[in-house]
């Protein structure tokens, strides 16, 4: 029997080792998962003024060609002045593209592997250079989504105005995250002019989707503003996957001068969908190895938080950002894989619960100067990240006959995790004519905490992590920029070693050097880059004690890499975008020495994507059209660690069409039809991973009628 994430390789410490001592006791077929816990720290949304463009976040967002991002320093930075990897994609690519969800916002960033467990819409699921960050890179306003378990925060696409794709460890800004990188997910908030936004869509197997986005001044205030983002989204998706979703996301900013601004959010999302989409093949045919009429997945996620920022008159912005966070999980789900060797056999069945709470603090203080010919930005920071999470398991069986009515098991597995991390940073900018220096280093001071309830057990670690980073960047006059940058990167665990402890955390180390290309005033951009980046520490499976399964931080996984990614616009109403990414991963080390040398498992070697967009002139007899599509190709990678197997390769089509119905029709104005269709040619790909497999998602067409105001 397996109840875990399983298309999470790396994937969950208690989920794992309760769930696995579930399965021995009652004789089902055991997953072995391993688990990531990361938290970090935040950053300052708007409305900061990109140097030398006159942007602001809003603005940069109403293009293909981003020329900054509010993640990467958390200071006002353009892209091109910051010696890191970095894509950004905007609420207009998104729209462009008709994106419905994380994993298609993404697929067209250079480093970004998505697609490699299948379709799954249970969790944002996206591997930047080779290592899967859903689990220590998922990041929202610049605090961590965290995870502990089994439960995972998702974002709904809608509520974003941009994604922003750091590659690289970034702990020396955000505490615990992926050696790979993070995925920092940019809200909705309010501005100052008042819109009005009514959506409805429908889509392929009856997906249907209504939402609105209000927001501006409060009444006649030139101080008070308001944003309310909703959606309410019914119907099934590729193989009877569930993915129903209803959310409301408020939120007030107050402005009493142009030195203060205080902002306060909310997120309420309930959503419903399945618990596995893992799959088993019959005589040549594919189908879902649990029940769709048993098996669910229900999350209800809140989160509630603030924004403050204050400008004093000496040149030092104080701001303090916060967030808390609460998830409750409910589960279930039935192994059907006999039902064509065994008709009569029961059905073994599991259930989970996962209860997440999570509190956030960052607190920043910025100071700008000059002394002499160098121009400095100091950035310090204290932030502070508690995390709990409360989960339980339990098995069962049924008849097949009876599985529509068949109950939940009961919960016999209790167990609890524990996260304090507490961290003090400091960050160094300099201007030196055309140079560019950073440097950063950060200390953090971590309890970790494993309980189990029933056995009335537990392990507690308290430790350390040294976090750095240094970057230096020469920006010629014409827009060009090389540039050299290293940095580190440290996740904590909270799995049990084989004496009785808590694993020391993973560390990642990556060396990085690459060229940007981003003329002033222009509207094109390229960037390139090398790597090699190192995890090490990775928890491994390293065997049975009753109760409780053990681990060995001997895992080591290194990756060498290059990647591209340009993007254009042009005055004749094109836009492009383009990217190429190369991979070799290596096993670097194991308790199996056997795999040493292997590459790690759904690690291609070879992407490549490009996105073409026409928006006809206004002044044609067809003006109001825009027509887009687009290229992506995957190559081969390995279905395990052993090597045994491979994934094929892969290319898939996608296509956008909309008309703006106010070009031609002024009493239409703000009206618009979009249709939007991913994955052309219909491939179903199987995609294996680490002995499991799933389905690729198949074609899907969505039509979508807009009216703003």
């Amino acid at each position: 029997m397996k109840f875990c994430r399983d298309h999470f390789p790396k994937n969950r410490n208690l989920l794992t080792s309760t769930i696995l001592a579930g399965a021995m006791a009652t004789g089902f077929t055991p997953c072995v998962a391993f688990a990531q816990d990361a938290t970090g720290g935040t950053t300052q949304l708007e409305t900061i003024v990109v140097q030398g463009s006159g942007k602001t976040i809003s603005e940069d967002n109403d293009t293909v060609v981003p020329t900054r991002a509010v993640s990467a320093l958390k200071t006002d930075t353009p892209l091109v002045e910051t010696p890191r990897s970095i894509s950004v994609v905007t609420r207009k690519e998104m729209e462009q593209r008709g994106a419905t969800d994380m994993v298609q916002a993404t697929r067209y960033s250079s480093g970004v592997s998505t697609g490699g467990f299948g379709y799954d819409p249970r969790f944002d699921q996206i591997t930047i250079r080779g290592i899967e960050t859903t689990e220590s890179g998922d990041f929202r306003d610049g605090l961590r989504q965290p995870v502990m378990n089994y439960g995972a925060f998702t974002t709904e696409i809608y509520t974003l105005d941009r994604v922003e794709v750091l590659k690289g460890p970034v702990s020396v800004m955000y505490g615990a995250a992926s050696a790979a990188g993070i995925v920092n997910k940019i809200s909705k908030l309010p501005l100052k002019d008042a819109h009005h936004e009514i959506e409805v869509q429908y889509g392929t197997i009856g997906r249907k989707q209504a939402a609105f986005d209000f927001g501006g001044p409060i009444g006649e205030s030139d101080e008070l503003f308001y944003r309310v983002v909703g959606l309410v989204r019914q119907g099934e998706s590729n193989y009877d996957i569930q993915d129903d979703r209803y959310l409301l996301q408020p939120s007030f900013t107050w402005e009493p001068t142009d030195a203060t601004k205080f902002t306060i959010y909310g997120l309420a999302q309930d959503t419903e969908t399945e618990s596995s989409a893992w799959t088993f093949e019959n005589d040549g045919e594919i189908y879902r190895v649990s029940d769709p009429d048993y098996d669910y997945q229900k999350v209800r996620q809140y989160q509630l938080g603030y924004q403050l920022e204050h400008e004093f008159d000496n040149g030092l912005t104080f701001r303090q950002n916060a967030r808390a966070s609460d998830l409750d999980l409910r589960a279930r789900y039935a192994d059907r894989r006999t039902m064509f060797s065994a008709p009569a056999a029961r059905w073994p069945t599991a259930a989970v619960t996962d209860n997440v709470h999570s509190f956030q603090i960052d607190n920043q203080l910025q100071a700008k100067f000059d002394t002499g010919g160098i121009s400095h930005t100091i950035l310090a920071g204290l932030d502070y990240t508690g995390v709990n999470s409360d989960f339980a398991d339990g098995y069962g069986d049924t008849l097949p006959g009876e599985i529509g009515s068949a109950p939940s098991p009961t919960l016999t597995g209790f167990t609890s995790n524990d996260l304090r991390q507490t961290g003090l940073y400091a960050q160094e900018q300099a201007e030196i004519g055309n140079w560019r220096f950073v440097g950063g280093l950060r200390y953090d001071w971590l309890h970790q905490e494993t309980r189990d309830k029933v056995a009335a057990t537990g392990a507690q670690k308290d430790d350390g992590a040294l976090s750095g980073q240094v970057g230096l960047l020469y920006l010629f006059d014409n827009g060009l920029a090389p540039y050299v940058s290293y940095g580190t990167s440290f996740v904590p665990s909270t799995q049990r070693s084989a004496n009785g402890g808590v694993l020391d955390p993973t560390k990642g180390r990556q060396i990085e050097a690459g060229i940007k290309y981003q003329p002033d005033g222009e509207n094109y951009s390229l960037s390139t880059s090398v790597y090699r980046l190192v995890e090490t520490g990775k928890p491994q499976y390293a065997g049975y004690s009753a109760p409780l399964f053990l681990y060995e931080n001997s895992g080591e996984n290194t990756f060498t890499g290059f990647e591209i990614e340009g993007r254009t616009t042009f005055d004749n109403g094109i836009s492009l975008i383009a990217a190429y990414t190369y991979t070799h991963g290596e096993i670097t080390g194991n308790l199996d020495s056997s795999i040493i040398g292997n590459t790690p498992t759904t690690t291609p070697r070879h992407m490549a994507s490009l996105w073409a967009n026409y928006t006809v002139a206004e002044d044609l007899i067809i003006g109001g059209f825009s027509i887009g599509g687009g290229i992506r190709a995957t190559s081969e990678s390995f279905t395990d660690d052993i090597n045994t197997a491979k994934n094929a390769g892969a290319v898939y089509f996608d296509a956008s069409l909309s008309y703006d119905f106010g070009v031609k029709s002024p009493d239409l104005k703000g009206l618009s039809l979009a249709v939007s269709a991913t994955n052309l040619a219909g491939r179903q790909e199987q995609v294996c991973n680490g002995g499991y497999c799933y389905f690729g998602q198949g074609r899907t067409v969505l039509g979508s009628l807009k009216y703003k105001w």
